[in-house]
């Protein structure tokens, strides 16, 4: 069977090397459902005031969410008591959240068999900058990934608030440009481009069929698209409700997706996969030649 040559793979990385939704579904509920016993607060008081704060803040990840609420802060007053006070809702959210944190099966093993065989591998995400490096560091997958492409992070003020920097050894990080998005094949074209290569030697992998597929196309780089990752996004599961309570989104970012679906031209995917590691039956990985 003949398997075409590429040197370089581009990843999406949310709900395609891992399971975003299973992660942040499963720590962000139980945070909640603790808020909720402790405080005494409603659940519908709570979602009502919490999605303000992660459109302010780009990101249903907002770590420091609690400390935004009016109803935390009528109730318990400072930051550092609402900490106190919700020390369990806290820790659940962490505990869930190191619990659901693994890539998808084959995934390891597949950047692991990239890297022996010196093919180039760079990740882009619409996700925030510090959460993604969070994950990247805490699954091991810097030492795989050449070049993290991602949007920076909050454009307000963090205020009080402390983050530990999170430094690579061997990952290099950059920016998308602000207000850009997928899908866009300029700006994949411009990602490969700083690599030096060309789309024919690129394949790119991801869990969108009209953001991440079509955009690959269109610049003329192989697409695959991860079937394995849309399974929670499909209306089966309900827990998705709670994320559309919740999100960040704002009514732009709803009219936008809207307008990538009316101008979607449905093309179709290269190759599809139900598991990560199909990529190696699918293609000879290579290192290029000089």
């Amino acid at each position: 069977m003949y398997k075409p040559s590429k040197s370089v793979l581009i990843t999406d990385l949310d709900n395609t090397l891992f399971d975003w939704f299973e992660i942040w579904y499963s720590s962000f509920n139980a945070m909640l459902e603790r808020v909720v016993e402790i405080s005494g607060i409603s659940k519908e008081q709570l979602i009502k005031e919490i999605r303000p704060v992660h459109r302010k803040y780009g990101t249903a990840e907002y770590a420091f969410v609690l400390e935004k609420l009016p109803s935390l802060q009528q109730k318990y007053g400072t930051r550092e008591k609402i900490n106190e006070e919700l020390k369990d809702a806290i820790h659940a959210y962490r505990s869930e959240r190191m619990t659901h944190l693994k890539l998808y099966k084959g995934v390891y093993d597949t950047l692991a068999e990239l890297k022996s065989r010196r093919v180039r591998v760079v990740a882009y995400t619409e996700s925030k900058e510090w959460y993604t490096k969070n994950r990247l560091k805490r699954l091991g997958l810097d030492y795989f990934i050449e070049v993290l492409y991602s949007p920076s992070d909050h454009t307000v003020p963090l205020e009080e608030e402390e983050r530990t920097e999170i430094v690579f050894d061997f990952m290099k990080s950059e920016h998308t440009p602000e207000g850009e998005f997928k899908p866009n094949p300029k700006l994949l074209l411009d990602i490969i481009d700083k690599l030096g290569v060309t789309p024919e030697e690129c394949v790119y992998v991801g869990d969108s069929e009209m953001k991440d597929v079509e955009m690959a196309l269109q610049a003329g780089v192989t697409a695959v698209f991860a079937k394995y990752g849309t399974g929670h996004f499909n209306g089966e599961d309900t827990r998705y409700k709670l994320l559309q309570a919740v999100t960040h989104w704002t009514d732009a970012d709803v009219q936008r997706e809207q307008e990538i679906k009316k101008n979607s031209k449905h093309l179709q995917p290269d190759f599809t996969i139900d598991s990560f590691d199909e990529l190696l039956d699918i293609f000879n990985f290579r290192k290029k030649k000089a």
